[in-house]
């Protein structure tokens, strides 16, 4: 096994983290979630980031407060398997930037949430006698995971039975790290309507389809602006910043209803999910983590665009707990909207949605993981 130089640090140096991963918010909120509890424990503790040039993780990371480096890694070309020759190539520029970085920062552990750049990074980290953790969020395992989890002392999940993909003496449940935002809000349910506008004496239904993701969501929206304007309810619609142009041209011809509050990005989740007495969500694995420790009552229609329809398994390890309603997203424009009005008009419904969903939560996730990562650093 190749060593790194000086890998074993003495006791009382300062804890240092790598954590690398990304891609995706789904995979950055954990990410950065147990970094700060990291922090918390261990308040000098050093952690850089590694992630992949020109993805979501190279601003997001920063934003938060932590040195990221960019790792020039990309995914396979499945169609054009010809310009996999520049793949392969990153893959190998990537893993000799890899161990040059850990060869300088000299890690005590190395965590990896999933995405392109834990790959390198970890595979690196392993065989330089670094112990590694692996956090992954979906209840199908990712390939990158899969293929870590031979290297790694400790695998972190979020759902039960993935022993189908570790080896079962690793696995421990912990659940998915959350914005912490969304826990530390005290915003009430009059408040946050009020933030939006929107009348206190309405229910009201959240739409969020993410940024890219929103498009089956809003198709499903646009299809059904007289049933909108002719319900008791209020709507609060998140159309993603890349379709919101396209929309307003939609409403003004078609007319916007008075009941629909549209926007193409919502800052202040914690004060919508609170406004909200049902959501309207894609599954990915962070936004069902929110919705189980807050107790949100929700229709989940999962996106068909992720590797190994992952979201489809996300989701229907709530429907089968009757602690979440499933549209798929070809039935979407037809039947979501009209069953979203019914649903929250039945109070009985939204009580056990809300109920089931809350049984689900695993709480404390990145305090848990965090202290994983102390102990393995040890």
């Amino acid at each position: 096994m190749e060593q790194a130089n000086n890998q074993r640090t003495s006791s009382d140096e300062a804890l240092r983290v790598i954590v690398s991963g990304g891609g995706t918010g789904g995979h950055i909120f954990p990410a950065i979630s147990i970094a700060n509890a990291i922090r918390e424990q261990v308040p000098n503790a050093k952690i850089l980031f590694v992630g992949a040039e020109g993805r979501m993780e190279m601003q997001r990371v920063p934003a938060a407060g932590y040195e990221i480096k960019g790792l020039p890694i990309c995914g396979f070309d499945r169609k054009h398997l010809l310009r996999n020759i520049k793949v392969l190539f990153k893959i190998w520029k990537s893993q000799r930037m890899a161990k040059s970085i850990i060869k300088e920062f000299r890690p005590m552990v190395a965590v990896g949430v999933g995405g392109y750049a834990s790959g390198p990074t970890l595979n690196k980290a392993a065989s330089m006698g670094i112990p590694c953790l692996i956090q992954e969020q979906n209840s199908y395992a990712g390939v990158t995971n899969k293929l870590l989890a031979k290297k790694a002392q400790k695998i972190c999940v979020a759902y039960e039975g993935m022993e189908r993909f570790f080896p079962a003496e690793k696995i421990m449940l912990t659940g998915n790290p959350v914005r912490q935002a969304l826990l530390d809000s005290t915003i009430t349910r009059q408040e946050a309507l009020a933030s939006f506008g929107l009348n206190p004496d309405k229910k009201t239904v959240l739409l969020v389809g993410g940024s890219l993701g929103a498009r089956t969501i809003n198709e499903s929206v646009l299809q059904h602006l007289k049933e909108i304007e002719n319900s008791s309810l209020q709507f609060i619609w998140q159309t993603g910043k890349f379709y919101s142009s396209h929309i307003a041209e939609q409403l003004k011809e078609k007319g916007q209803p008075s009941n629909l509050k549209v926007m193409d990005f919502i800052s202040d989740m914690a004060a919508a999910y609170k406004a909200a007495d049902l959501v309207i969500s894609r599954a990915g694995a962070s936004s069902i983590s929110e919705f189980c420790l807050i107790g949100k009552p929700v229709i989940l229609v999962p996106s068909p665009n992720v590797a190994e329809d992952h979201q489809t398994k996300n989701a229907m390890a709530l429907v089968n707990r009757q602690a979440a309603l499933f549209v798929s997203d070809a039935e979407a424009p037809q039947k979501l909207i009209n069953l979203a009005i019914e649903t929250v008009n039945d109070d009985a419904k939204l009580q056990s949605l809300s109920e089931n969903v809350l049984k689900m939560a695993l709480p404390n996730s990145a305090e848990i993981i965090a202290k994983e990562v102390i102990k393995l650093s040890k």
